[in-house]
Order: structure tokens, then sequence, then C-alpha cells
């Protein structure tokens, strides 16, 4: 008999041992955990920003007696089954109510406040006023609906958060005892209660549909079991299975985002392709001759009249657009059409003024951004803020990092912990790169 060969014999353990290594990774740690920090306040502090400015307006856009009137909204989704908060009641109090709701949860969202339950009622807000109005929007509205459903299912507040901090002082008044108690939370014992109500009654009485009250009460369900683990439980087995799970789920979510992001540039592309004005040079002249995509008509008019200067913006912004999703395997050459991307959107916020679209896609964009780069800012932001606070309190900004402005990166707290054991790292090397 024929005695295999030295490779032959060993390519399936290592096959094996390569599946092992993958499952591993994706079930031991949060992949990207800065990331998706960024996405999480990039689109939140989006959707706040365009709610506070369009606070004198809402009426117009989404309120009962606006022009697409809630008998027109009943009947379109009545048609699409689309899951709208605002149609359970036609009163102007509750319409406030909603708006209102929808701004204290996008802020709360933004600092990392109870994020497993913000960023549910976060995603309420965005698609009960979006559903409502369909027609308000300028396409950004698009991505921050589909990142507000992701947004839920993601590890989004593991640094860069008031959540992270309360972790920390947690850990470190537990100390090195993973099986200490961590005490009580009364404050997400009531979160979870009240919502608990509210989705009951919303359940009786008939206003969930079937798909969405799942959803919601599995969510709800999920919660309980986590905190009864982390309560009951910290150090067992059951702890260690929750914690492989969520991190199956985030980076499963965190992959979506990615091919999410891919395919609306891969896509936006090669429909410019197809298009006659896109090819011959032409396309972005028209939009800065509009008034209304003109708010600095004289910059708009100066680059207008150059026509080379239009030619290589628009054959540019298609070369980027369809080259972005095939750089993903190359971080430098990823980096650099990611940064002419931010440029192109920040662009477009000012000489166009569509800011709240631009802010959209930097924040889907800032998936790709590279580790680094992020905890330097971090870094930065943090070390400003801690002079600002010795400059009005002083003796507050030498505390240590652990204190905790909105820019905490994740430092020790009073305990000692370090900044390496308490921030998620991430490894280099990758083939494709979210980093």
């Amino acid at each position: 008999m024929q005695r295999p060969r030295p490779e032959e014999s060993h390519a399936e353990p290592a096959d094996e041992s390569f599946v092992a290594r993958g499952i591993a990774r994706v079930t031991s740690e949060a992949i990207a955990p800065y990331q998706t920090a960024v996405v999480r306040i990039g689109f939140a502090a989006t959707w706040l920003f365009f709610l506070l400015r369009e606070l004198p307006h809402r009426h117009e856009l989404y309120g009962p007696d606006g022009p697409w009137s809630w008998k027109l909204a009943e009947r379109l989704i009545g048609s699409n089954n689309a899951f709208t908060v605002l149609m359970w009641s036609d009163s102007a109090a509750w319409f406030e109510f909603v708006y209102l709701v929808a701004i204290a949860a996008s802020l709360a969202v933004v600092l990392g406040w109870r994020t497993r339950t913000a960023s549910v009622v976060y995603m309420v807000g965005v698609l009960g006023l979006q559903n409502r109005s369909v027609f308000m929007g300028d396409g950004g509205d698009n991505v921050i609906h589909l990142m507000a459903m992701y947004v839920v299912l993601t590890r989004c507040a593991e640094v860069w958060s008031l959540d992270a901090r309360r972790q920390r002082r947690k850990a470190a008044a537990a100390g090195s005892d993973p099986y200490a108690p961590r005490g009580r939370d009364a404050t997400g014992v009531v979160l979870w209660s009240v919502f608990g109500v509210i989705m009951l009654v919303s359940t009786v009485g008939g206003a969930l549909s079937i798909g969405w009250g799942l959803f919601f009460w599995a969510l709800w369900a999920a919660q309980a079991a986590w905190w009864m683990v982390n309560r009951y439980m910290p150090g067992s087995e059951a702890r260690t299975v929750c914690d492989m799970l969520a991190n199956l789920v985030h980076n499963a979510t965190l992959l979506v985002i990615v091919v999410e992001v891919c395919l609306i540039y891969a896509t936006a592309g090669w429909y410019k392709i197809q298009g006659s004005r896109w090819q011959d040079g032409t396309a972005v002249y028209y939009p800065m001759n509009l008034d209304y995509f003109s708010p600095w008509p004289e910059i708009s008019s100066f680059m207008a009249a150059s026509g080379l200067l239009i030619l290589l913006i628009t054959y540019g912004t298609v070369a980027v657009q369809v080259a972005f999703p095939f750089t993903l395997f190359n971080r430098r050459v990823k980096n650099v059409l990611l940064a002419a991307m931010i440029t192109e959107h920040l662009s477009i916020a000012v000489l166009l003024g569509l800011p709240f679209f631009s802010m959209a896609m930097i924040a889907a964009d800032a998936v790709f951004l590279p580790t680094v780069l992020l905890i330097w800012v971090g870094d930065r932001f943090h070390g400003g803020w801690r002079r600002v606070l010795a400059r009005l309190a002083p003796g507050r900004g030498d505390r240590g990092r652990g204190g905790g402005g909105p820019g905490d990166s994740g430092d020790g707290e009073a305990g000692g912990t370090s900044h390496a054991s308490q921030v998620p790292q991430q490894r280099s090397g990758d083939g494709i790169s979210v980093r």
C-alpha cells in the first residue's frame, strides 16, 4: 500500500485548525469595537441633529396634519406593512411624545447610556418617523434606517460610552474575583419592567404585528437572561456561553454592515457608469447650477466654470465608488480611497447643502477607519476634555482617565486597572480590513 505524502496527511488537520481559529475568533471577542462605537455615535448624532434642526417644522414633516396626512399614511402602511408607532394614534400629543422620545433616545445612544435599551428606542424612533412620511429625506435617511436596526444587534458601547465607564467601575469594585457579586442594577430593572408593560399593552391591543412582536419580545427576554446570568452566575459557563453568542451576533452584524456599505458604493458607481452625463464627464455640473443645491452660489459658479475640474470630479467620483469594494484586501489603498470618499461627502455637505446625507455616509465609512487612528483621535479628545475640566474645576482633570468624559477611551478607574487590560484591543494582520 502506498503511504500518503506528508503534505497530504497534514492538509486536513491544517484546514480544521484554520476553521477552529476562525470560530474561536468570532466567538471570543467583539471585533472592531472602536469602529462600531463610531458608527453608533455617528448615526445617532446625525439623527439627533436632524430632529433638532427640524423641530420648528416637525408638524409639516411628520405630524398628523402635515401635507402627507395621517389617512394617506394609513393607506400606504396598510399596503406595505411598515412599522411605525405614529400610526397608533392621530393625536398631536402622541406625535409630540414620540418626537421627544426619539430625541432623548438619540442622545442616549450618542452618550452610550443604557445602550441596549436606548438603541431599541432609537430604532423605534427612526422607523416610526421615517415610515410615517416616506417622502421626507435626501438619501441619507435610507442608510440611517438600515443602520438603526443593525446597531441594536451590535456590542457598540464597549468603548467611548457611559456604559463602558460603569462596567469598569464595577470591575474595579469587584477586584479580580470573577465570582464576586455584581451588585444591583435598579435602573436597568426599572427600564426592563417599564418596557415590558409597554410591549404587553401593545401586544394585547394589536398594535404590534406578529413579526415585530416576536422581535421585541425576544430582545426583552434576552435582556432578562443577560441580567440574571450577570447577577447570579457572573463566572459560570452560562455567562461564557451568553458572551460567545453576543460576540457572534455582533460580528455577524458587523459583516452585514461592511457588505451593506460596499453594496451602496458599488451599485452607485455602476449605475453612474450607465448614465450618459457621467460618461461624458458633465454630471457634476448640473446640480451645481440648481438653486436648491447651491447654498454657496459663488463657489458653485466658480467650480462649474472650469470644465477640467468638473471632468476630474465626475470621473473621480465614479472611479472611487466602483473601486472601493475591491480595495478591502489592501489597507493602504483602502485608506487612500476612504479619505477620498470622506472628502467627497464633506464637499457634498458644503457645496450641495446636504449635511445630513454626508454625515450619514461618513458614519457608514467609519466602519473601515484604522483602529490606530481612532485610538489616537480618542486620546486627543480625552486630553482636551481633561484640560477643559481642569480649567472649569481645578483638580478634576487630574483624577485619571477613568473619571470619564464623553471621550473616555477606557483607561483605568480609581481601582488602578490599566488601559491595556480594560479597553478591547484589536489584532493586526487580517486580510479584509475594517480596522
